[in-house]
Order: structure tokens, then sequence, then C-alpha cells
């Protein structure tokens, strides 16, 4: 079919020429004399004497660097979380209520709930010997409290009839005294507690 094409078109067909013989610039691996090798056995005088080489610097890296860094907060937080529950465990019980066992824990309390506030809405179980409502350095009220009844049974009573009702406008929580009954308790500020916080109910609310 290419017979039948322009001369312009047909010089494409055209084989090219055959590449030109040149000679190897080196000779065949075959026809070369091998290499010989020695050993360094001279040459081991004139290394550096492994005493005489300094320590190797260790650069870490930056995710290892923020694990140490993590690693040395935690450290120190367990440490000072240790030395806060062992002066917990052996703080002054003098403005504690008498008996542990006749003594109710309210907490969720309003800030503008008084003592004699609680002492009218808890005589209603029975006989109330002392009302403990915890403040601040700043004597402003914690909002929580515990109230100490003559009796264990009365104590009882309220626990399980007072929880959940509405003192200054907000539900209160009951419970019994833990922090002097129960050898393993510890307050929410040391890892202990129960429940939620206040805090953590505003932030549901506005969520």
């Amino acid at each position: 079919m290419t017979q039948f094409l322009p001369p312009h078109l047909l010089g494409l067909f055209f084989p090219r020429p055959p590449i030109p013989y040149l000679r190897p610039i080196n000779s065949l691996i075959v026809d070369r004399e091998p290499i010989k090798y020695t050993g360094v056995a001279q040459y081991l005088s004139l290394f550096e004497d492994p005493k005489d080489t300094p320590a190797k610097v260790i650069v870490k890296t930056k995710a290892e660097k923020k694990a140490e860094k993590l690693k040395q907060k935690e450290e120190l937080l367990a440490f000072k979380l240790e030395q806060e529950i062992a002066n917990y465990q052996q703080r002054s019980t003098a403005n504690f209520t008498k008996d542990p066992y006749r003594t109710l824990f309210v907490c969720r309390l309003s800030y503008e709930t008084t003592e004699n506030k609680l002492r009218r809405v808890f005589s209603k179980w029975g006989h109330i010997v002392d009302v403990k409502l915890i403040l601040t350095t700043d004597e402003k009220p914690r909002g929580y409290a515990f109230i100490e009844y003559s009796r264990k049974s009365e104590m009882s009573c309220a626990y399980k009839e007072a929880d959940g009702i509405k003192i200054d406008g907000r539900r209160v929580l009951v419970d019994y005294e833990r922090g002097r009954t129960r050898k393993d308790w510890l307050p929410r500020r040391l890892g202990g507690g129960k429940g939620r916080t206040r805090a953590l109910e505003k932030s549901r609310r506005y969520n």
C-alpha cells in the first residue's frame, strides 16, 4: 500500500541507518584481572580510641519532649495529691459533728440558704442536735451542710425521705456522712465523691 503514497509521505516509512560499531573503552569483565583485596590491620592504629570518643548527643523529638513534660506534670500532680490525701486523713475534727452515724449530709444547697432554714426544714424528721453549714475562707457558703440528729433512726428517716426536696428554689441531695464512716472515702477535690458537680449541671443546661 505504501507504493501508492506520495514521495513526501513515503519518506516516513524508510528504515533508519544501522547504529555504527564503536570499540569498548574498557576491556570486558571476563578479560580483566581480578582486584586483589588486602586487610586493614595495618590501619587499625590510626583509628580513634573508643575511650576518647565523645558521648553520643541524643536529640529528642518534639513528641518525646511533650510526652516527657506531660509525665513530669502527672508525677507532680500525683505527689501533691498524695500529700493532700495525707493531710485530709490527719485533719482536725474540732468543728465536726459529734456522731458521724447520726449525721446527714445535704448538698446542692442554694447559696442563700441559712442554718436556721435547714434546721426548720429538717426538724420534720426528728430532733436536730447541730447544723454545720460549710463556708469558704471568705465566709461564703459552699453549697452543702451537715445535720446531726439526736438518734440514728431519725437520720435514716431523713435520708430516705428528704432526698430531692426543694429548699430556696433548689432541689437538694442528701446522703449519710461518708467522711468518717468509711475509711476509703475521699472528697471530690481529692479524686473521690459521688454524683455530678454544680458546674457540670450548668454546662449541661446551656448545651
